[in-house]
């Protein structure tokens, strides 16, 4: 009897041990619910953590708007109350982030790959400016590129887009975007879109790939205009004190499962992106791909209208390497 005691006693002292021992990541997205590609990714993400640290690191995870908005997410992961972030990032704490959503800097999906994949030109800048932020760059989490939903009318060049006012996200340089192609712009969160939209604030969506609207938005809008303004890709990171505490072991496991979610991407994003388009044309909406001289005129007015300032906000050093590597028009 005294023998089994004395075994009870340490197997609940190991328990014991074990649990004070794991530490728990919340890791969260701020824009994808449930089921959703984002939320999905993160599903991956904190599955392949705990698998691959036996348990000693466990997860919480938290889609869209369950911590808050877009910004409020944002700030939780800068304080550490956030470990581990799918994030679509805002440029309040440093507008040289702002370089992700630099307009018409690519065109096509070979460019963009280039610059995003390991070790391409634009990871090395982004991994440096998010560790002045306190955060640890893993890498981009594609999407492809963005348009301008609408419901009624649509436009295709600076003229037609006039009579039209659409939502542009809380993040430089968006709205700048958004007003150099001729349209009338206001700045509102995430999850206050579909009410903007059904309660005409707004005649449309112009920051997200189709995917967003095709899933929350299209039994209010008609129209697709793939502008291409800007590449849209989200960031997967990790609060930098959060990842400093761990061992090496736990930090190569995190860093691991990062690359395996993004390479899924890499890989998915494109088929995945073409499978939304033509789900939105079986409703019997209209999609407009812009292309040649209509694309060549727009980006190159786009161009010569934001990118003086995106020069003033994330510095020459950062924008030297932008111009030498963007996309020819």
């Amino acid at each position: 009897m005294i023998k089994l005691r004395h075994f009870v006693l340490s197997a609940a002292l190991l328990m014991t041990s074990a649990y004070v021992d794991a530490k728990t990541l919340r890791v969260a997205t701020d824009s994808g619910a449930k089921g959703s590609p984002s939320g999905d990714a993160i599903e991956k993400w904190a599955s392949l953590i705990e698998e691959g640290t036996g348990g000693k690191l466990k997860t919480r995870v938290f889609y869209q708007n369950q911590l808050g908005g877009q910004e409020e997410v944002f700030d939780q992961h800068i304080a550490g109350d956030v470990q581990l972030m799918l994030n679509w990032p805002m440029t309040s704490y440093d507008k040289r982030i702002a370089v992700i959503y630099t307009p018409y800097m690519f065109t096509s999906w070979e460019e963009a790959m280039e610059a995003y994949k390991p070790g391409g030109w634009l990871n090395a800048s982004l991994d440096a400016i998010y560790q002045e932020n306190g955060l640890k760059f893993f890498g981009a989490w594609p999407e492809g590129f963005n348009g301008v939903a609408t419901r009624g009318k649509y436009a295709t060049t600076v003229e037609d887009a006039k009579s039209i006012k659409v939502r542009v996200p809380p993040v430089f340089p968006f709205d700048q975007t958004l007003d150099a192609m001729g349209y009338q712009t206001a700045t509102i969160d995430w999850g206050e879109v579909f009410t903007s939209i059904q309660t005409g604030v707004v005649d449309g969506d112009a920051a997200n790939v189709i995917f967003y609207d095709y899933e929350y938005f299209r039994d209010t809008l008609d129209y697709y205009v793939r502008s291409r303004q800007q590449f849209i890709t989200g960031v997967l990171s990790m609060n930098l004190e959060a990842w400093e505490s761990l061992d090496a072991e736990q930090q190569a496991v995190i860093q691991e499962a990062a690359l395996e979610v993004m390479s899924d991407q890499f890989q998915q994003a494109q088929q995945a992106d073409q499978a939304i388009v033509d789900k939105w044309v079986a409703l019997g909406k209209t999609y407009i791909d812009l292309q040649g001289d209509e694309l060549t005129a727009m980006a190159r007015h786009v161009r010569e209208a934001v990118w003086p300032q995106m020069r003033k906000e994330v510095g020459d050093e950062v924008f030297d390497r932008i111009e030498a590597n963007a996309g020819t028009l």
